[in-house]
């Protein structure tokens, strides 16, 4: 397989049609290499349009490229900023923001796959991208009763999977001037969901586009309601 006429088609066919038109994210996607991150026995869909399965439990998954790409294009990371992420998977988005930031905390719940990232992460050469293996909502949580394992506020927050509702919690972990990115709601549509801090407590959301991805585990669902 020719992964650079691959990774060229994935970026001109794929990520550019969805208006990601950000040169430093384009050229961000054709330095990071995208098949490093992918299982071995899914290597050849590396840049195929779709999630990719990690194996690693139901619902972990590396979310399709052009997702990704938009949502670092609408977060426009700056290299000052310290950044944290829930659902690390393989560590591809993990590898793009530290690309991009200061300081990269990612955290993954299974702890086979945050090993996973780790290795990735130190074979492609990313130092500035720390691995913590933990449920997010439970850290969350923790942060909230004023014992922050987190070392938080951050300037940037990524949520790469689904909630039903963007927590508070995390809200408060955003500096002013800092932004959330996160996929909304329910199948089978979800709205990615931008929400920035514009003062200490004041929040302003725009929802761009529609897209769907599987849950984070262990964030709240609205109470069913019975009859």
């Amino acid at each position: 397989m020719n992964y650079e006429q691959a990774r060229f088609n994935m970026i001109e066919q794929q990520i550019r049609p969805w208006e990601v038109l950000d040169n430093q994210v384009l050229s961000l996607l054709a330095v990071v290499k995208r098949e490093d991150f992918v299982p071995a026995v899914h290597k050849a869909l590396a840049f195929v349009d779709m999630e990719i399965p990690l194996g690693a439990g139901p619902g972990q998954c590396m979310l399709a490229p052009k997702v990704e790409a938009r949502i670092l294009q609408e977060l426009a990371v700056q290299k000052h900023e310290k950044v944290l992420e829930i659902g690390a998977g393989s560590g591809y988005m993990a590898a793009l923001l530290a690309h991009r930031a200061q300081q990269v905390i990612t955290l993954e719940i299974d702890p086979v796959l945050a090993q996973t990232a780790r290795d990735n992460l130190q074979r492609a050469g990313v130092y500035n991208a720390e691995v913590r293996t933990g449920d997010g909502a439970a850290k969350l949580a923790q942060a909230v009763a004023g014992n922050d394992p987190l070392r938080g506020p951050f300037d940037v927050i990524v949520l790469s999977g689904s909630v039903a509702e963007v927590p508070a919690s995390l809200l408060s972990l955003l500096k002013v001037g800092g932004r959330l990115s996160a996929i909304v709601g329910f199948e089978p549509v979800m709205r990615a969901t931008l929400v920035t801090r514009v003062a200490e407590d004041a929040w302003r959301t725009t929802q761009a586009w529609d897209t769907v991805a599987p849950r984070l585990l262990n964030f709240p669902e609205p109470s069913a309601f019975s009859f």
